[in-house]
C-alpha cells in the first residue's frame, strides 16, 4: 500500500487544549496508530536536563534528538529501559519541549520519525505543526483550542489528580509564555492552517470533541468511496 495512501487525522493546538486526550480516543475507537509528537520533544528536554545540556545548544539538541533511544507501545512510553510516560508530563519537560522546539536542526532531526508513524490502517497524531509541516497532506486537519483560562484550570485540575503541588496562576503564565514562544517561533510556529477546522474546547467535553472529529471523518470517508 502507497503510504501516501494512508489515512492521516492530524490536530494541532496550543498547550493544554486536550488534544492529547482527543487524539488517543479517536484513534483507540478508529483502531489507528497514535503519535503524540509533542512526546519527542519531551524527551529531548528530559534527557538533555538529566545529562545538564542547555536547551539552547543546538548541536547537542541534534545529536540527542538522532539517538534517542525511545519506544512507543500504546500509551506507554519507554526511554531506554525506563517508562517514562508520567514522567515527561511534568511541567519541567513540557516547558523544556517548548523551548529546544524551536531548534530547525532538531525539528528536521525528528522529522522523519514522525513521519514513520504512518502506517496501515491510519494514524492520529497530536501537535503544534502536524497539519501544516509534518502531514501537509493530512487527510482531516484539526486546530483544537480553548481559552488560556479554561486551559489553566484543566491543567490544574490534572496536576492535582497526580498529587504535585502546583499554583493555577503560575500556570496560567506558563500556558500564555508557551503561546507566546511557540507562536513567534521562526520555525514552524503554532498557528492554524488554512484548511484546518477550528474547534474551540472551551464549552465541550471531551466526548463532545472526539464525536466532532469522528463524524468529520466519517463523512470524508463516505465521500472517498
Amino acid at each position: 500500500m502507497d503510504i501516501n495512501n494512508i489515512p492521516v487525522i492530524a490536530i494541532d493546538g496550543p498547550s493544554a487544549s486536550g488534544k492529547g486526550t482527543v487524539a488517543q480516543l479517536v484513534s483507540e475507537s478508529l483502531g489507528f496508530h497514535y503519535l503524540d509528537s509533542g512526546s519527542l520533544y519531551r524527551l529531548v528536554a528530559l534527557k538533555a536536563i538529566r545529562i545538564g545540556i542547555d536547551l539552547n545548544d543546538e548541536e547537542a539538541l541534534e545529536n540527542i534528538a538522532q539517538n534517542l533511544d525511545v519506544t512507543f507501545a500504546g500509551r506507554k512510553i519507554q526511554l531506554g529501559v525506563e517508562e517514562v510516560a508520567d514522567l515527561i508530563r511534568q511541567e519541567i519537560y513540557g516547558n523544556g519541549a517548548s523551548k529546544v522546539a524551536g531548534h530547525p536542526r532538531l525539528r528536521e532531526a525528528l522529522l522523519d520519525r514522525q513521519r514513520a508513524f504512518r502506517k496501515d490502517p491510519g494514524l492520529v497524531t497530536d501537535g503544534r505543526d502536524m497539519c501544516s509541516v509534518v502531514f501537509p497532506d493530512a487527510t482531516l486537519k484539526i486546530f483544537l483550542t480553548a481559552t488560556p483560562e479554561i486551559r489553566a484550570k484543566r491543567r490544574y485540575k490534572q496536576l492535582m489528580k497526580k498529587g504535585e503541588g502546583v499554583n493555577i496562576a503560575t500556570i496560567l503564565e506558563d500556558i500564555e509564555a508557551r503561546d507566546k514562544r511557540d507562536s513567534i517561533r521562526s520555525v514552524a510556529p503554532l498557528k492554524q492552517s488554512k484548511d484546518s477546522i477550528f474547534i474551540d474546547t472551551t464549552l465541550l467535553n471531551i466526548t463532545e470533541v472526539v464525536n466532532k472529529i469522528l463524524k468529520q471523518h466519517s463523512e470524508i470517508s463516505n465521500k472517498s468511496i
